[in-house]
């Protein structure tokens, strides 16, 4: 594995209706995420000023850990269980340490 930080910072907006379904899908990657190997932190938070509007921040040892983490059951089905309940496109980006 590489020795490169994977750090990810990503936004979902979420349909007011469908919040507590959502959020019940995120709390359930939870545990089994953060006992992944290659997980340094994985944090579910939302805006202050919108709670529909969930942010994750997570850091992985390597591109590799978060690969494993993008193709455990317990992602795919959040990620399934998404679907129709955005209103939008989730918004991920790549950050790196200074």
């Amino acid at each position: 594995m590489s020795q490169t930080k994977h750090i990810i910072l990503a936004e979902v907006s979420v349909l007011p209706g469908y919040l507590p379904e959502v959020k019940a899908l995120a709390a359930a990657t939870l545990l089994p995420t953060l006992k992944e190997p290659g997980c340094e932190a994985f944090y579910q938070t939302s805006k202050a000023d919108d709670p529909t509007t969930l942010i994750f921040f997570e850091v992985f040892a390597s591109r590799e850990a978060f690969d494993i983490h993008m193709n455990a059951s317990y992602t795919k089905e959040f990620f399934a269980g998404l679907q129709g309940k955005l209103a939008g496109k989730p918004v991920s980006r790549t950050l790196q340490e200074l």
